[in-house]
């Protein structure tokens, strides 16, 4: 591993903060001054920053309110992406579980665990997600009913699996489906003969969206959330 990345995993601060406390010569491998910041280190070096011993911190997981025109990767030539909000620690190393549209809005998981973040999106596992949905025409009872029975899309060899759709109000539904297929809940709704306006997540499994975060905003998920995947 190299060394900044060392430094800003074990202490959270910026890579670039990392960097600069290298060069100032601030971090010591295993009692030796080290300034070369791309030095490549094992994970057991024994790493001192001003003279306090630095430990790999433990695996990360965020929720972060996904606005408007940012884009789930991890990075992008043309849009600015999720991970770009990650301005407070070293956003590298995180990955992104269930991923959202340009367009849509609302709740996406971040961490560096990759078992847990596979348990997140692994189909078998069947973590319901809660969208509410701006639709163009109010809902009718047979789009809920198309919903509940499965809808064959065009260009898949199987229908989706029974979703859950109620109306919430004029023109505003909310939709509850068990997989992640591309554009799925814009999908069913167009098989219907209905279309999305606007498109928000409000949950992943147990998880929900804390309320008082803004778009863009992200904060650390409790100990309880992050075990809502481990069970």
């Amino acid at each position: 591993m190299r060394l900044d990345k060392f430094v800003s995993h074990a202490t959270g601060m910026p890579r670039d903060h990392a960097r600069r406390a290298i060069r100032k010569k601030q971090v010591l491998v295993d009692e030796l001054l080290v300034t070369d910041a791309a030095r490549h280190i094992t994970t057991d070096a024994r790493v001192t920053l001003d003279g306090q011993l630095l430990q790999l911190a433990q695996p990360r997981y965020l929720m972060l309110f996904k606005p408007h025109g940012h884009v789930c990767a991890t990075t992008d030539s043309d849009h600015p992406t999720v991970l770009d909000l990650i301005t407070d620690r070293d956003s590298e190393g995180l990955s992104i579980g269930g991923r959202l549209d340009i367009d849509t809005t609302g709740l996406v998981l971040l961490s560096d665990d990759g078992q847990w973040l596979h348990r997140v999106t692994s189909p078998r596992h069947r973590h319901p997600k809660v969208y509410e949905a701006q639709l163009q025409e109010p809902l009718d009872q047979q789009t809920i009913d198309s919903f509940a029975a499965g809808i064959m899309l065009h260009g898949e060899s199987r229908a989706t699996l029974p979703a859950q759709c109620q109306a919430t109000g004029d023109n505003l539904a909310e939709v509850t489906i068990q997989e992640g297929r591309y554009h799925q809940v814009k999908r069913m709704f167009a098989a219907c003969g209905n279309h999305v306006v606007a498109l928000h997540r409000r949950q992943i499994g147990g998880i929900v969206l804390d309320p008082v975060l803004q778009p863009g905003d992200y904060r650390e998920l409790t100990g309880d959330e992050v075990a809502e995947f481990l069970a």
